[in-house]
């Protein structure tokens, strides 16, 4: 699954521009006008929940075996989760549809709730004061970049797994 995803990301990522006045027309260009771009895009966005269908009976089959006693391989699951969530929320923004904008302003701000650097630390995010073109930049550079920390966290729970 990560591997499918990963190399649709990379495609979509070939015809997707990070730019806050285009990047729902991107969207549109590529599902309309690249050679199977309405393949790819659905391939990477229905993939993301088959790939938290699988991570979701992983964790299941470690709850029932009883591997969350392996220590380090189980933080390191925990950790490939957590980042999964992370990639795949600055995912959902990157359309820029007007239901990503109120997402990503609400999630965000969540962090606000952390004492003392809570506001400095949205400020950082954003960018700025609001949500802009920085903020989207940001998004779709993590959200490119994750899947690869993931790969290598991957690497990582299978060599903890087999010491």
């Amino acid at each position: 699954c990560l591997i499918v995803q990963i190399l649709s990301g990379v495609f979509l990522a070939m015809h997707y521009t990070a730019d806050i006045s285009i990047a729902f027309s991107s969207i549109i260009h590529i599902c309309r006008d690249v050679n199977a771009g309405w393949l790819i895009q659905n391939l990477h966005a229905n993939g993301a929940s088959l790939f938290f269908i699988c991570i979701y009976i992983h964790i299941a089959r470690g709850l029932y075996y009883g591997s969350y006693m392996f220590k380090n391989t189980w933080l390191i699951g925990v950790t490939i989760l957590l980042t999964t969530m992370l990639t795949a929320f600055l995912g959902y923004v990157l359309p820029w549809g007007q239901m990503s904008l109120w997402g990503a302003t609400v999630i965000t701000n969540l962090l606000s709730a952390i004492p003392y650097i809570g506001t400095t630390l949205i400020t950082w995010i954003w960018g700025g004061f609001s949500i802009s073109n920085s903020t989207l930049t940001r998004f779709f550079t993590f959200h490119f970049l994750f899947p690869f920390v993931i790969l290598a966290l991957t690497a990582l729970h299978i060599l903890f797994l087999h010491e």
